[in-house]
């Protein structure tokens, strides 16, 4: 099996709905998303995927969350979906799977916040 990942970052503000804390009011992350697939077979270049399409397709969908508001944008709008990194890489794990090839897996999106915390999604 092999698995390959893809690291993008993106700018965007929150703020945590019901939450008692700094995080409740505006604030902005650098976030940093990594994205890992997984598959058994190479193509004729000894390639899982090509690195740079990946990373393009990841660019794009993260491209609709740069510079901005996540709380104004769907699914996040509403109160009991709040922008948090859980909910963050559970959207871009499904978003993604939807997207990628059929011979790929997606095996893992992981949403670091900040350098030392992060949070990470999977299908068991």
């Amino acid at each position: 099996m092999y698995r390959l990942t893809v690291i993008k970052r993106f700018a965007a503000a929150h703020r945590l709905i019901n939450y008692r804390g700094q995080c409740s009011r505006l604030h902005g992350h650098t976030w940093t998303v990594e994205v890992s697939v997984q598959g058994e077979q190479l193509d004729a270049n000894g390639m899982l995927v090509d690195f740079r399409d990946l990373k393009e397709m990841v660019a794009r969908l993260i491209g609709e969350l740069d510079h901005s508001y996540l709380n104004e944008l769907p699914p996040f709008n509403t109160p009991d979906h709040n922008p948090t990194a859980e909910n963050l890489a559970s959207y871009l794990f499904r978003q993604l799977k939807a997207r990628l090839h059929p011979a790929l897996t997606l095996n893992e999106v992981r949403v670091w916040e900040s350098p030392d915390a992060c949070a990470s999604y999977r299908e068991e």
